[in-house]
């Protein structure tokens, strides 16, 4: 039986990927993140059940506010990471985020995905340019964000460590 996910996640196509909703089948390449070191960038690693919790919380946040993280699989059928607008509680304002899973980064995935993803949210929720929260020391998500003709606004501290924030520039004013 297959079952049919209830929420209106919309599928997105770019030339490579798949931005589709969340499946309990995406769990184990999240855990197999969650146990490397790729998690130091992202608040470190978690007991499983925070991952699950995790995944179930995408979900909860696609119900609530119509947007979230899309699981990004290549078209032959990689799981290649995560991608997605998110915003939690206590948050100034809505995050464009990415995770790409190890042996997926510096091959375009980052930038093709959020691209997709910033325009959707652009698109279907509001106009209003996005930012990326971007720990202090991980230059691969920076350059990222400087690809996405984003800009670098402030340093923000938390008890998680020291973040930069990136302003993404608002529609109609992309390259």
């Amino acid at each position: 039986m297959t079952y049919a996910f209830p929420l209106p996640i919309p599928a997105l196509t770019t030339n490579r990927l798949i931005l589709r909703e969340p499946r309990e089948a995406d769990f184990p390449t999240m855990l197999a993140f969650n146990d490397s070191p790729r998690t130091r960038y992202v608040g470190g690693k978690l007991e499983r059940r925070w991952v699950w919790r995790g995944l179930l919380a995408n979900i909860g946040h696609w119900a609530l506010r119509g947007y979230g993280f899309y699981s990004v699989d290549t078209k032959a059928g990689e799981f290649v990471g995560r991608v997605g607008v998110i915003y939690h509680d206590g948050w100034d304002e809505p995050e464009l985020a990415w995770h790409l899973y190890d042996g997926f980064e510096g091959k375009g995935y980052g930038q093709e995905a959020a691209l997709a993803a910033r325009a959707d949210y652009h698109a279907r929720i509001s106009p209003r340019p996005l930012i990326s929260y971007i720990d202090v020391a991980n230059s691969r998500s920076e350059a990222l964000a400087l690809r996405l003709g984003a800009t670098r606004e402030t340093t923000v501290a938390d008890p998680d460590g020291d973040y930069h924030v990136y302003r993404h520039p608002a529609p109609g004013t992309w390259q």
